[in-house]
C-alpha cells in the first residue's frame, strides 16, 4: 500500500515592502550574472587577442607584398576658365574614362567652357 503525502501550502499574503525586497533581490541577481558575463568575455577577448598578435606581423608583411604600387598622386593645379568645380571634375573623369587611364596619370592645365556665342 503505498502512502501519499500531501503537504498543505499556505497562501501568505505579501507586504508591499517585502516585493520590493524581492525585486531588489532579482535586479542584484541579474546584475552579478551580467557582471560575470562581461567578465567571461573579456578573459576571452585578451586570451585572443594574445593569439592574433602572434600571427599578425606576417599576415601584414603579406598584404604589402601583394598589393599594386599606386601611381604618384596629384599632377598639379588646373585652371577653371566659367567652369565650376563639379563640372570640372566630371570632365576629368570621363577624359579619364575614355582614355582608359587612371585620374592620377593625367595633368590637366586649364578647362574653359565653350559657349555657342564664342564660335
Amino acid at each position: 500500500m503505498a502512502l501519499i503525502l500531501a503537504k498543505t501550502v499556505e497562501i501568505k499574503d505579501f507586504a508591499i515592502s517585502e516585493g520590493f525586497l524581492y525585486a531588489l533581490i532579482g535586479f542584484c541577481l541579474v546584475l552579478v550574472v551580467l557582471a560575470v558575463l562581461m567578465g567571461f568575455i573579456y578573459l576571452l577577448s585578451f586570451i585572443v587577442r594574445k593569439f592574433e598578435g602572434k600571427g599578425k606581423k606576417a599576415k601584414t608583411t603579406e598584404v604589402a607584398a601583394s598589393e599594386p604600387e599606386l601611381a604618384p598622386g596629384s599632377s598639379g593645379s588646373v585652371k577653371l576658365n566659367n567652369v565650376d568645380d563639379r563640372t570640372a571634375a566630371m570632365v576629368m573623369a570621363i577624359v579619364a574614362d575614355e582614355l582608359k587611364t587612371p585620374l592620377n596619370e593625367l595633368k590637366f592645365i586649364s578647362i574653359k567652357e565653350i559657349n555657342e556665342e564664342e564660335k
